[in-house]
Parts: C-alpha cells; structure tokens; sequence
C-alpha cells in the first residue's frame, strides 16, 4: 500500500495522546448510512477503494467496445436509409393491429417488413412500416393490399387509400447527421480540456476527459447491447448528456481544490484523503441533482412511449436517462480518484504523504509505549486546523480591503477620541 492510501478521515484515524479510551462497554453508536451521506463527514472510502472502482469501470467499458463490435447497432431507418409507410391505427373493420399489417405486407411482397411499430394513442395513433428501400411500383402494391384488407379511416372519417402514405428516406442523411455530432463532439471535448485547464489544472482537465470518454463510450455500449434504435434524437440526447457530468466532475473538482489548498504545508491529511474528503462532501449534492434530473426526463419517456408511442421523445429519453445514471457514476468513482492518482505522481505530493505518514507512526508509537502526550505535536495539529480552516473560509469569502479613514479623523479607543483623553 502506497503511502497516498492512508485512510478517508484523519480525523477518524489520528492517534489521541494522552487521552484515555472509552471503556469496551461504551461503543460508539453506528450512524446510518443515510446519515452519513448527509454530513459528508468522509465516512465513505471512495478513493481508497479506487482500484476495486477501476476494474469496475474497465469491465463495463470492455464489455460496451465488445457488443459495439460483436453486435453493432440498431440503426434507424434515418441512418440506414429505406422506405416508410404510414397508416391510420383505425379502419372500417375496426382497430388495426401491428401484426395485420405485417401480415398484410407479407402477403403483397412476400417478406416481411423491418418493423412494424403504433405511434400515438387515440384518434390520432397511426401504424408505421419500415423496410429496405422499395421501387415505386412495390410500394405501390403494398399500400393497396393494406387499403384492400383493413381499409384504414382517413379524414374524412371514411375509407381512403389517401389516407395511407409513404417517403423514402436516403442514407446520406443519417451520415451527414453523424458527420457532424462528430465534429461537434470533438470541438466539445477540446473546449473542456482548454476551460478545465485554465480554472483547474492540467491534471484536473486529464480526469475529466478520460471520465466524458468512459461516460460517450458506456453510454453507446448499452445501446448496442440492450438494442435500442440509434436515431438523430439519440445523437443530440448524448451530446446533452456530457454537459451534465461535466458539470458534476467540476462541481467535485472545486470542492478538492478547497480542500487541498495549502496542504503541501500541513500534516493533518493527505492529498487523497481531502480530495476523499471532498466527494463526500458534495456526494449529497451529486445524488440531489441526479435524482432531480431524472424527474423530468422520466417524465420524456412515459410521455414518448406511453401516450404517443415510440418517437422522438422516447428516442431523447432513453439516451438521456442512460447518459445521466452513467455520468454521476464517473464524476463521483472515476474522475477523483483518477485525479488522486495523478497527483500523487509528483514527488511533492509524495513527500508531504511521507510527512503524514511519519507523524502518525510517531503517535502511535507514542500511545502504544503509553507516554504522556507531546504538547508540541497537539499544538502543532491544533495550528494545522486553525490554518486549514482559514483557508477553507478564505476560498469562499471574497477579499476585503478595509475602508479608508480620513486622515484629519481623531482615533478612538473605547469610545473616548484622543482629543478628549488630553483633558
């Protein structure tokens, strides 16, 4: 064990000299876990526990590239080009199913169709068929078997072989469309690492780049290995989805560099037990967030899939409430705790974790021999706190200049101006 993993708290594991221990009968009541995520007081080992997190995340990302490349994806008819037909759910005979018309289709071409799916609810729910690209003269037979066997309601409320449409839709599209997000993506990912950079460091802006990636990866490999149908919306929905953990990795990011700020100086804690320190302070607020994000794009998806079918929406949904459940994940288990490692590559870093280290050891040496406690080390961690807590207060108050007094104003001292004490 390296010397960056000594424990989450110092608090919680600093040796107290001099001071006698509890007898065996008093055990300290064990706090919930809920209560625990409230104060944020490090009771949760996340960077200590990194490299059980990085198989973690290595396994889910190996399994995505793997059924991104064994299985692909489901691509819609925008991507793959084809053509669509687009029926009333409603006709003389009654309500039509997804499975007449395919049946239908069958029957006029002798295949059947790539999908057959009902969109919207009530009056205004319609069938619509997807297939490989169709000759005119195809489509044209497959709209009259329809027509002939279900005679779906048009307008007018009666019969209508209008009432059954058709478009083509090229391939090109779907590439041009894809052609973009990928520029867009791209320019995305160098404006954070160049913003990150500036307000952080480079170290900070390196863990969230590796975090964004997992999350665009993961994010593709549950769409290819549950199957859902890649689509523009889908495209646009995982675009959004990178702002949001980008936004949770800073929010995390700003309480680490709080935390750390001056350490190089103490010997209370390490660099990987404040940034440790850090996530637990703002894990409550990270869960917070999540879970008020998911209401509205849960809210998308019934909406989509409920009442109006498969669509946009749903398409919009699904990739957002994957992309959101995956982006907390790594702002919180991956992007710290790969920032920790980072750090402690520099020896500084290293010296000072060597610092804590040896002043521990000596207290518990101390405690172990049962010597009287050393003054000068109380003294000592007690400054170190009173330090830590100034710069903590300092990193969010704004500096203030004291307001000039005018030079021909007396000075007073307890009320009575110098003028006054001359008499």
């Amino acid at each position: 064990m390296g010397v960056e993993d000594l424990g989450t708290d110092a608090e919680a594991k600093e040796p107290r000299s001099g001071g006698s221990s509890a007898p065996a009968g008093q055990a300290k009541k064990k706090e919930s876990v809920f209560h625990r995520l409230y104060v944020g007081t490090g009771a949760f080992d996340i960077v200590g526990a990194r490299k059980r997190w990085y198989i973690f995340f290595a396994v889910l990302v190996l399994v995505s590239i793997g059924s991104m490349a064994i299985r692909g994806f489901n691509f819609g008819i925008e991507f793959e080009g084809g053509t669509q037909i687009q029926l009333p759910a409603h006709g003389a005979r009654g309500e039509i199913t997804t499975s007449q018309v395919t049946e239908s289709f069958t029957k006029a071409l002798g295949e059947q169709p790539s999908e057959t799916q009902r969109v919207g609810t009530g009056n205004a729910a319609t069938i619509q068929i997807r297939s490989e690209a169709l000759p005119a003269d195809q489509v044209a037979k497959v709209k009259q078997q329809l027509f002939t066997d279900w005679a779906p309601i048009g307008a007018n409320n009666q019969p209508s072989a209008q009432a059954i449409s058709d478009s083509a839709v090229s391939a090109s599209w779907g590439g041009e469309i894809s052609r973009q997000a990928l520029i867009a993506l791209a320019v995305f990912l160098v404006a954070v690492v160049i913003f990150l950079a500036i307000y952080f460091d480079t170290r900070m802006a390196a863990a969230a780049l590796v975090s964004l990636i997992h999350d665009i990866v993961v994010t593709a490999g549950v769409y290819s290995l549950v199957g859902f149908e890649v689509t523009p919306a889908t495209v646009i929905g995982l675009l959004t989805i990178l702002g949001f953990s980008l936004y949770d990795t800073v929010v995390v990011f700003d309480k680490v560099r709080e935390n750390t700020r001056g350490l190089l100086g103490l010997t209370r804690r390490t660099y990987a037990e404040a940034a440790n320190l850090a996530l637990n302070q703002t894990l409550m607020r990270s869960f917070n967030t999540a879970f008020i994000a998911l209401l509205p794009i849960l809210g998308l998806l019934i909406v989509g899939y409920v009442l109006l079918g498969s669509g946009t929406l749903q398409d919009l949904a699904l990739v957002q409430l994957t992309g959101t459940l995956v982006g907390v994940l790594s702002s919180v288990a991956l992007a710290t705790p790969l920032l920790v490692d980072f750090k402690m590559r520099e020896p500084k870093y290293q010296q000072q974790a060597q610092r804590v280290a040896a002043r521990r050891a000596k207290a518990a040496a101390r405690d172990a021999e049962g010597d009287d406690f050393d003054a000068t080390d109380e003294d000592a961690l007690a400054a170190e706190l009173r330090k830590e807590k100034a710069m903590a207060a300092a990193a969010g108050v704004p500096a203030r200049t004291p307001k000039a007094r005018p030079q021909n104003k007396p000075r007073r001292s307890g009320g009575v101006s110098s003028a006054k004490r001359k008499r």
